[in-house]
């Protein structure tokens, strides 16, 4: 096999992504460094008006090669028509399953977890999970005809030890981590080992998502949550959503040829202690 050039690894001027989750202030530090390597980004949001505000500080350059493209990640047949629109602006060589969240009414704490409505407990798998796959049945079948692809989904550290509350959310993510190892091996012994499938596990990153549940409303103490996960986290921090992006281009780029079907944490080492 030729030998990378670390150089040129990296470089994403041809790469054409698409990409779920990019609002998020996870995705958008993902996003910003995907173009800053000069890739082509498509970003599927349910309002893309509002996505593309989150970016209007970018060089005309980036902004060019951003396309927002309306999608609500629930229904299948705005899925299908969103991928189908992108397709018919070029190839996809990369697909970024960065969707995620969860939802109050699905988590314990105030209520039961005998009581959690599973309408909530749907959305929290739907939005978590069957977008990830529903996205990959559609967008791999063209990786299969390009004979080469890569797919990186969005996990969390919660799937290594499931966190208390967040029952519905940690199930979720746990079945990506098991989609994300059955999909690299299905895709690489029945079709192609030139399309590979990883994921990454973020630790704990301060969002607008979580910063209630790890922040005082005055911005500046820890709740009792949030001194119990630094008490368990060797690198005493939590993340910073920059912290994402070398694992990321790693996984993206011709480094990681190697590397399929592995879930990488990015946590600080939390997964690692045993809290002795």
């Amino acid at each position: 096999m030729a030998q990378i050039d670390i150089q040129q690894a990296f470089n994403f001027q041809h790469r054409r992504i698409l990409m779920s989750g990019g609002s998020g202030v996870l995705g958008r530090s993902m996003v910003r460094a995907l173009l800053g390597q000069g890739a082509t980004v498509l970003l599927l949001s349910r309002n893309p008006t509002t996505a593309a505000a989150h970016f209007v500080d970018l060089s005309v350059e980036q902004r060019d090669r951003l396309h927002c493209v309306a999608a609500d990640l629930g229904d299948a047949r705005q899925l299908t028509a969103a991928v189908d629109q992108v397709l018919t602006i070029g190839p996809i060589d990369t697909l970024i399953n960065g969707a995620g969240g969860n939802r109050p009414q699905a988590t314990t704490g105030s209520q039961r977890f005998f009581d959690l409505p599973l309408t909530a407990m749907h959305e929290v798998v739907d939005v978590n999970l069957f977008s990830a796959i529903q996205l990959s049945q559609l967008v791999v079948p063209h990786f299969v005809a390009q004979n080469h692809g890569v797919v990186l989904n969005i996990s969390s550290i919660s799937t290594a030890r499931p966190l208390t509350r967040v029952v519905t959310y940690s199930a979720a993510k746990a079945g990506l981590d098991a989609f994300t190892r059955w999909l690299a091996t299905h895709v690489a012994l029945e079709y192609s080992p030139h399309i590979r499938v990883n994921a990454i596990a973020p630790g704990f990153f301060l969002t607008e998502q979580n910063r209630f549940l790890l922040m005082e409303a005055d911005g500046k103490t820890m709740t009792t949550r949030g001194q119990q996960i630094l008490a368990h986290t060797p690198m005493q921090r939590f993340g910073d959503p920059d912290d994402l992006v070398g694992t990321m281009l790693w996984l993206l780029s011709p480094a990681a040829g190697f590397v399929t079907g592995q879930v990488i944490a990015v946590d600080g080492g939390f997964s690692a202690y045993s809290g002795v």
